[in-house]
């Protein structure tokens, strides 16, 4: 008897030339509704669900698949018990069920009404897809388009899907099953739910932070436009660090609209520049701190042209992270055989986990990713001496990058292009000397930026002393009037914010 596979999805992509390929290795191809009519369309012989189970759709297609002849097929084992009931009631068995899921989430995000969205609440889809995956021990379940090409090539070289795979794809399923129902959960109690289960591993890394720990990565989806998404054009394996890095280093560069670079060490920007150019905007962020750049991973937010790889391959870098690189620019970088160049393809922001999740012993922290930052035009003046159009676009520049630096942060900056950076100290006046001493003479004219209020007016008196013309911060203290105070006094300008970019 010829093998079976059913196939309903919504997800179209590449079902025709699956189906193809299992029709042509002698599978009998069971459909419903649109998939049916799609293979139908493209020559493929397909076989109703309701022929197989002589009863038809009813309710408007709500009532299709939940039947004995479709899931004792799927759920049938290899025992005396279950071979008696096929045989008595006529159960022939389904060897691989390629379904997705009606397309819940798409229409909740359309701002489809209740009833819209209620009626993309699969039932039949998921009932499948579980009852398969509990049976992986013999059937083969398909969630994804991306696992059709690797089901197909295990079925040709070997003649059936692997025990491996099958478990594996079981997982897959069940992963799949679980973020479904979370999405209806959360938006039928008007919130989107928080933590999702259908991260997948991609990744082994030859250990964590430190030899001693175990590391992996895990991609959300399909990770299109994202970080965990993006193509390793060349270079060593990616370590545990270097991803961290490069989150930091892609997740500052993504602030600006200009051609910018950024430059990581131990996740703090220490150099950060925007200019005509990557090449201008590179050759800048290195000047901020040249000896700490050693080492470092860059992140563009424009493909990387010739112009700025012959600058870039004068130094020691660990990662290059860019939308894309020029073929030019590959070449030349390929002379780092180490270096390695991670291609994101464009920024997916709005396609990250939609919180920001985070381990604690025996828990998880979750909270929302702190995106954007305040609007030059809601800062609050507090000093006598006022900004000047071009003092409004320093101390932006300044404030972007200081909201990428741990805290307590300090950012000294000027010309579009760090100074200074003061990171991850205990008191927010220790880190703004370390930002101070780093500009040196530089701090002449400069512009402060801090992540969050002054306690006291002692971080307004050092900038003061080192030249500093304007200074961003928060607001908020109890103490603000003596921070006020003290840049009226020197003739500084202070502007608040009214937002805080604490990181942790």
């Amino acid at each position: 008897m010829a093998r079976r596979a059913l196939i309903s999805v919504s997800d179209k992509a590449g079902v025709v030339e699956f189906a193809r390929g299992l029709v042509g290795m002698g599978f009998e191809i069971i459909s419903t509704g649109g998939t049916a009519a799609e293979l139908t369309q493209a020559g493929l012989a397909v076989t109703p669900v309701s022929e197989i189970t002589g009863f038809p759709e009813i309710l408007g297609g709500r009532v299709k698949t939940l039947h004995p002849m479709i899931h004792g097929g799927i759920l049938a084992r290899d025992t005396a018990q279950h071979q008696a009931d096929r045989a008595q009631y006529g159960i022939g068995l389904i060897d691989i069920v390629a379904v997705n899921l009606y397309p819940f989430e798409q229409t909740v995000a359309s701002g489809a009404s209740l009833e819209e969205a209620v009626e993309q609440i699969d039932i039949g889809g998921p009932a499948m897809v579980r009852a398969a995956a509990k049976n992986f021990e013999r059937v083969a379940v398909i969630v994804s388009p991306a696992r059709y090409d690797s089901v197909l090539a295990e079925l040709r070289e070997r003649g059936e899907v692997s025990l491996e795979l099958r478990k594996c794809l079981a997982c897959e399923a069940f992963a799949h099953t679980s973020r479904y129902d979370q999405a209806i959960a959360g938006y039928l109690r008007g919130e989107q739910d928080l933590l999702l289960t259908d991260a997948r591993r991609i990744q082994t890394l030859r250990y964590g932070e430190n030899p001693a720990q175990q590391g992996a990565l895990y991609r959300v989806g399909d990770g299109e436009g994202t970080l965990a998404g993006g193509k390793q054009l060349q270079g060593k394996e990616l370590s545990y660090n270097n991803w961290m890095d490069m989150d930091a280093a892609w997740g500052a560069v993504q602030e600006f609209e200009a051609p910018a670079c950024v430059i990581v060490k131990h996740t703090n920007p220490c150099g950060a520049a925007v200019g005509a150019s990557v090449r201008e905007a590179y050759a800048k962020a290195l000047a901020g701190d040249p000896v700490s750049a050693f080492g470092g991973i860059i992140a563009c937010n424009r493909p990387v042209d010739e112009e700025a790889a012959m600058d870039m391959v004068q130094h020691f870098f660990e990662v290059i992270v860019a939308p894309d690189f020029t073929s030019g620019a590959r070449s030349i970088l390929a002379q780092k055989k180490n270096l390695r160049l991670v291609m994101v393809g464009g920024s997916g922001r709005e396609k990250q986990p939609p919180r920001q999740i985070r381990t604690v012993d025996g828990g998880y922290l979750v909270q929302e990713w702190d995106l954007g930052t305040v609007p030059s035009d809601s800062w609050q003046v507090v000093t006598a001496a006022v900004p000047s159009a071009e003092d409004i676009g320093e101390l932006e520049f300044a404030w972007k990058v200081v909201k990428h630096v741990k805290s307590n942060a300090i950012v000294v900056a000027k010309g579009g292009r760090t100074l200074g950076v003061g990171a991850g100290q205990m008191n927010r006046v220790g880190a703004a000397k370390i930002a101070l001493e780093q500009a040196g003479a530089a701090a002449s004219g400069a512009y402060l930026a801090s992540d969050a209020f002054f306690p006291f007016p002692d971080t307004v008196e050092a900038a003061a002393a080192a030249g500093i013309r304007a200074i961003i911060q928060p607001g908020g203290s109890v103490r603000d009037a003596e921070s006020i105070a003290a840049a009226d006094s020197a003739g500084l300008i202070m502007v608040f914010t009214g937002r805080r970019h604490f990181k942790h």
